[in-house]
């Protein structure tokens, strides 16, 4: 029986992205045992996949924090006696606790995460074919040990109860249309313009038995949610009131969700939620695309000088965000409108 560490702790897009990897590896393998070491917040993505996938949860902020955390957590890794590292995150953190087992005489192999074909795509714009999506290159790493597998995964809750009572009291029943809209990523290169995404809510809002679900993280975002929230009819602000599972379970009631290029496409790909994404300064072809996701529902224009970066963290060059602001409230209603049936 083969032992695998799987590491993979940031961020949380990438993270999502590792579910149908490993579940599908794992249903392969079912005589062997998977451990996921990722961040403690992201844990129930992997508690509850298969009986052979468990989790070493990493808690950066406090008991694995700074060289001390890290020594410690590397001593556990090497005491559990594992027989294989699969470095999906390739990092200093992995570096350092896949080389402590590989001293061990373990077998260990890591991600290519094809940084010099991104820097090319970035420089050169030249957007066709596409780059490896992420799960590919996930894979690759599980291969390079053994342990490839064709992608069979299709919804987080195949493997859990989807039990709507669990959405109460935030909701009671489902009518009519639900319509998720995440307006927040980590970059201001790929956030639509807030007085543009308040626009779509408000339109939305009006519509006949639409309700609208706001997603975000933080006090910042939760203000900006509450007071749209405030604004509209038939529009709820979702910001910190379920825990992950029970965010995922209502995203899987979502008959479609906008979102930015952000952990939020992920986890509504993970229970098979058609997204309408919005793409500024990156490009779905440089590989983080919503796992199946239908590439036609990705909304963005074209700029020569887009994608300007591989995470969209660079300040814009044109000073304007034109990427961003050159997209219609209405093109990106037209969007949703298509996925969910409306002329």
């Amino acid at each position: 029986m083969a032992k695998v560490l799987v590491i993979r702790a940031s961020s949380f897009g990438d993270v999502a992205m590792l579910v149908p990897v490993i579940f599908s590896v794992a249903a392969k393998y079912p005589q062997d045992r998977f451990t996921v070491m990722t961040r403690k917040a992201f844990s129930p993505l992997f508690e509850n996949l298969s009986f052979n996938i468990n989790v070493m949860p990493l808690d950066v902020n406090k008991k694995h924090k700074g060289i001390r955390g890290l020594l410690k957590i590397t001593g556990k890794a090497t005491a559990a006696r594992f027989t294989h590292v699969v470095d999906v995150h390739d990092v200093l953190r992995s570096k350092i606790i896949r080389t402590a087992i590989m001293l061990s005489g373990k077998k260990v192999a890591h991600i290519n995460k094809g940084r010099e074909e991104k820097k090319h795509l970035i420089e050169t714009k030249q957007l066709v074919p596409p780059l490896k999506h992420t799960t590919e290159r996930y894979m690759e790493v599980f291969e390079k040990l053994g342990f490839g597998a064709p992608i069979t995964f299709n919804n987080f809750f195949d493997f859990i109860p989807r039990d709507f009572s669990r959405l109460y009291p935030l909701v009671t029943e489902k009518k009519g249309k639900w319509i998720g809209v995440a307006p927040f990523a980590r970059h201001k290169g790929k956030i639509y313009p807030l007085e543009k995404t308040e626009q779509i809510v408000e339109i939305l809002s009006k519509e006949k038995g639409t309700t609208v679900f706001l997603l975000g993280a933080g006090k910042e975002e939760n203000k900006v949610l509450t007071s749209w929230e405030k604004k509209y009819p038939n529009v709820i602000n979702t910001t910190r009131k379920f825990n992950l599972e029970r965010e995922l379970l209502l995203i899987s009631y979502f008959d479609v969700m906008l979102s930015m290029d952000s952990a939020n496409m992920h986890l509504a790909s993970l229970v098979q939620t058609p997204v309408v994404s919005i793409w500024g300064a990156t490009h779905p072809s440089l590989g983080f695309y919503g796992f199946r996701q239908d590439i036609n529902n990705a909304v963005q224009t074209e700029l020569y000088c887009r994608p300007c970066a591989v995470f969209g963290e660079l300040p814009c060059q044109r000073k304007d965000y034109a990427c961003l602001e050159m997209i219609t409230p209405e093109s990106v209603i037209k969007h949703i409108h298509k996925v969910i049936d409306i002329e």
